[in-house]
């Protein structure tokens, strides 16, 4: 039975972007609104968003307490804390709190939180986005994204279930699917990473992860698998001046 909420979920079609829907699905939460970020147009720097989130980042949600209170929640580790807390309590993708999982399953989200996820960012940035190549800062993040990958092939050798913590999905792959879905932008190969590459289309087979990551727009990192370095360029070419003109105005301030 789909669980109902107040919730507005103001997102866009990024790896930190569809964790939030992915997990609203797995959870069968009904009724949330979603308000796609026109961030090429730099919404998510407008006052009013600046209100639910002061960073200026995607994801962000409001959402009400039982008592009526309108809450905002932003960043996206503590709106996945947020949501298994609130609307998990059969713990259908976590587990009770205080138990050795919870913890597991809390250290495997701050490992994507304050190492994936900034890692392969600057990948990204190095490989795709720099005005410049600059061939020590792309091979340091590139490296660096490969050794948190070899960290989780290593872990899930080890797991006789197939995902990062215990018997089921949980938050802690949620917030890793999207960031190894994008390998090719970072210009990583699952090639080296055989459990991650099951991992990445086990996952994939779950109706939530199907249509949540397809939220607000349809998800097309798979799509990067087939282009050349190339053709992946240019495509990176047409958000490049955004990027840096971004830069630029943050510099500013």
């Amino acid at each position: 039975m789909a669980t109902k909420s107040d919730i507005t979920l103001y997102t866009g079609q990024t790896p930190n972007g569809i964790k939030a829907s992915i997990l609203l699905e797995e959870l069968g939460i009904s009724g949330y609104e979603v308000y796609a970020i026109k961030m090429m147009e730099n919404e998510q720097k407008e006052p009013w968003f600046l209100e639910i989130n002061p960073n200026g980042r995607l994801p962000a949600l409001t959402d009400k307490l039982p008592n009526g209170q309108k809450i905002r929640v932003f960043e996206s580790g503590a709106i996945l804390e947020y949501l298994a807390d609130r609307y998990d309590k059969d713990h259908k993708i976590s587990y009770p709190h205080g138990s050795a999982e919870h913890w597991e399953v809390t250290s495997w989200l701050h490992w994507q939180m304050g190492g994936l996820g900034p890692m392969q960012g600057q990948a990204n940035h190095f490989k795709r986005y720099a005005p410049e190549k600059i061939q020590y800062g792309i091979d340091r993040y590139t490296n660096e994204t490969r050794r948190l990958y070899r960290t989780m092939d290593d872990h899930l050798a080890k797991s006789p279930h197939g995902y990062l913590v215990g018997d089921r999905v949980t938050i802690a792959d949620i917030s890793c699917w999207g960031w190894v879905a994008s390998h090719t932008w970072a210009g990583v190969s699952l090639e080296d990473f055989p459990h991650l590459e099951k991992w990445l289309f086990k996952l994939l087979k779950r109706p939530g992860f199907e249509k949540g990551r397809h939220v607000p727009t349809p998800h097309t990192a798979f799509d990067n698998d087939k282009l050349t370095e190339e053709e992946l360029d240019e495509k990176a070419g047409k958000s490049r001046a955004w990027v840096q003109s971004g830069m630029a105005a943050d510099a500013k301030k």
